[in-house]
């Protein structure tokens, strides 16, 4: 759509062949997967992180949505209506990008995914993860510019969420929902993603809002019950879990922009607690950076990930907390930018990996800031 975006990706190694297998082994059988993955790891890091040997650029349907957000963001603080005709185009290459096989318009990561012993997502299976940025930078495009271009894309992705992402597990006061269009798994910042969807399509789809707000009140319920004492959540309540950074801005920001649309009752409590826990948990005061984890399930070489600190930016923006905004963003850009290159991630040796990889997480820093400026 005139302009390429194709992308390196940190997750290269993990997309090739051999990759693949070995990254299954470990998900199948930790301890014989474990030197192997180690290996790769090593070798991705150390040795092919600026050659990239073997590995292929693609493009990649989240950095095109996150891309006309961005512009979106522009556009309402500058005006000019060439920023405009670019979002516009970034959501076209959605459209004819969705994943094929699909009634409804949806996306995935674009790539072979495995998520454990025996969930396996293939290069186009749509998740409802991916999904919802479209669909976010299509409903902000139609309240911008007040046309109706992308409503028949809006409806569909609303059906996507409605008809094709599964029910895992219900009760008479919460849900939750799977993670792609089959049964897979309950993943807790896939339930706020796709509560936020329903949210953001229900002026859409007026003739349903009953059921919808029921279905968006029990989605919430779900991850008010998953809040631990402290403030945190799992990744997941299945099998060995963790507990990490920026899936937990993520469900903050989906809780708290779905309150901003339906109020939530005990929102406001869920927030406060949850971003105490962040601030506190993973923030590293020497760095002014926020960590990678505050429970880890298996061992890693980085020692602090932009897309954390993208998304802790973001939420600050958010939730109206400059100081740390302000600070932040100072320390992202003295930390993991170099001139005009961006850098993903900082090894424990202090060496910066991963230039201008656009999915993760340049893109997503780049949005935080577009809402700063």
């Amino acid at each position: 759509m005139g302009v390429d975006l194709s992308t390196d990706d940190p997750y290269d190694i993990w997309k090739t062949a051999f990759g693949f297998q070995v990254k299954q082994l470990y998900n199948r059988h930790s301890w014989a997967g474990l030197a192997p993955a180690a290996a790769l790891t090593l070798f991705d890091t150390f040795m092919n992180n600026r050659p990239r040997v073997g590995y292929r650029r693609q493009e990649y349907p989240i950095v095109r949505a996150t891309a006309a957000l961005c512009l979106l963001n522009r556009y309402e603080k500058e005006g000019g209506p060439e920023l405009l005709v670019s979002a516009g185009r970034h959501l076209d290459w959605l459209v004819e990008n969705s994943c094929r096989g699909y009634s409804n318009f949806c996306w995935g990561l674009g790539f072979p995914y495995g998520a454990g012993p025996t969930v396996v997502y293939d290069a186009n299976t749509p998740l409802s993860t991916m999904t919802p940025y479209g669909l976010e930078a299509m409903v902000r495009y139609s309240a911008v510019t007040g046309e109706e271009r992308f409503r028949f894309a809006i409806e569909s992705i609303f059906r996507f969420f409605d008809d094709d992402i599964r029910v895992m597990a219900e009760d008479h006061e919460s849900m939750a929902t799977s993670y792609g269009p089959f049964m897979d798994r309950i993943v807790t910042n896939a339930v706020s993603y796709t509560m936020y969807s329903l949210v953001l399509a229900l002026p859409y789809v007026s003739r349903l809002r009953e059921r919808i707000e029921q279905k968006i009140g029990k989605l919430y319920r779900y991850i008010q019950q998953a809040q631990r004492p402290d403030g945190s959540w799992l990744y997941s309540p299945q099998e060995r879990s963790f507990i990490d950074c920026f899936h937990s801005c993520i469900v903050l920001k989906n809780v708290y922009k779905t309150n901003q649309a339906q109020p939530l009752p005990g929102s406001e409590n869920l927030i406060a607690t949850g971003y105490s826990y962040l601030k506190k948990a993973f923030f590293d005061e020497k760095r002014c950076l926020f960590r990678r984890f505050s429970l880890a399930n298996k061992p890693g070489i980085v020692q602090f990930d932009l897309y954390d600190n993208a998304e802790v930016l973001n939420l600050a923006v958010l939730l109206g907390d400059r100081h740390l905004a302000v600070k932040l963003f100072d320390s992202i850009r003295v930390n993991f930018c170099r001139g005009t290159d961006v850098y993903s991630q900082i090894d424990v040796t202090g060496t910066l990996r991963n230039r201008n990889t656009l999915r993760w997480a340049v893109m997503p820093f780049l949005h935080a800031a577009s809402q700063m400026i």
